[in-house]
């Protein structure tokens, strides 16, 4: 007989240079040990260089992939990255909530680590009311924390109260992440009302590309493995950490993370 592993569905778009998206979500998925399966929201043509195109999969097909997905290898944790239309975000929610999907991580992928738009304005309301609802855990940056809030966030007390808004607005727990001037390397994860920081080493590497679809696929991964949400923040924490350790240097500009450090011989 074989062996059976957790499975971790992401629905976010692809990105053709593999550092984030789909590509950076299947490589953190496997290398941590699980079993990755996607459904893909948008073909995008980016290098580090920028987003030169995307092209948006309609809805229905998305709904189609999900369904195959959750009709055979019924996955312990769902991801969700980019979605740019809004009947492409509420065809997911109506699919995930008729599959009963749990364990439910929302990276809300608005603008790109090389500063490209990647969500019409009229599917963010929409993102929060249709699927951010449904989530465990909702990761935002501080720009996304912004939008998400309503507030300005240039501070560490800016950052709790921003988390803890979005929590109340969600009904989630959410892991406002650090940088931007902000917090370079430490996190805050607001749930139920309190705050927890999770800290972490400064990292003098330029190359970040993905580093938002890598930390929200690696907490699915916790999720889907039994992990509390603290834990698999922490521990998806720990994994991105020494992603950017390995100073992997790939592109002309903000290159991808090493997903496969500990492979590395």
């Amino acid at each position: 007989m074989g062996f059976q592993i957790p499975s971790v569905v992401s629905i976010a778009g692809s990105d053709s240079s593999g550092g984030a998206g789909i590509q950076a979500d299947i490589k953190t998925i496997e290398a941590m040990g699980l079993f990755a399966q996607t459904a893909i929201t948008a073909l995008t043509a980016q290098n580090t260089m920028g987003v030169s195109g995307v092209h948006d999969v309609p809805a229905d097909f998305v709904a189609a992939q999900i369904d195959a997905v959750f009709n055979d290898i019924r996955p312990d944790a769902v991801k969700i990255g980019m979605v740019s239309q809004p009947d492409v975000v509420c065809t997911i929610a109506d699919a995930l909530r008729r599959h009963g999907a749990r364990n439910i991580v929302v990276d809300p992928v608005m603008v790109s680590t090389s500063g490209s738009r990647l969500m019409r304005e009229d599917a963010e309301s929409v993102l929060v009311s249709e699927l951010c609802v449904l989530a465990s855990v909702v990761t935002p940056n501080i720009p996304e924390a912004e939008v998400l809030s309503g507030m300005r966030v240039a501070t560490k007390p800016q950052m709790e109260a921003a988390a803890l808004a979005i929590s109340e607005r969600c009904g989630a727990a959410v892991l406002v992440k650090g940088g931007h001037g902000v917090s370079d390397a430490d996190d805050v994860l607001a749930t139920h009302g309190a705050v927890h920081w999770l800290k972490g080493s400064r990292i003098d590497n330029p190359n970040t590309h993905g580093t938002g679809c890598t930390l929200s696929s690696a907490i699915a991964c916790g999720l889907a493995r039994g992990d509390t949400i603290e834990q698999a923040c922490r521990r998806a924490k720990t994994y991105i950490s020494h992603a950017l350790e390995s100073q992997l240097d790939l592109g002309t500009q903000s290159g991808p993370l090493d997903h496969m450090w500990q492979f590395r011989l």
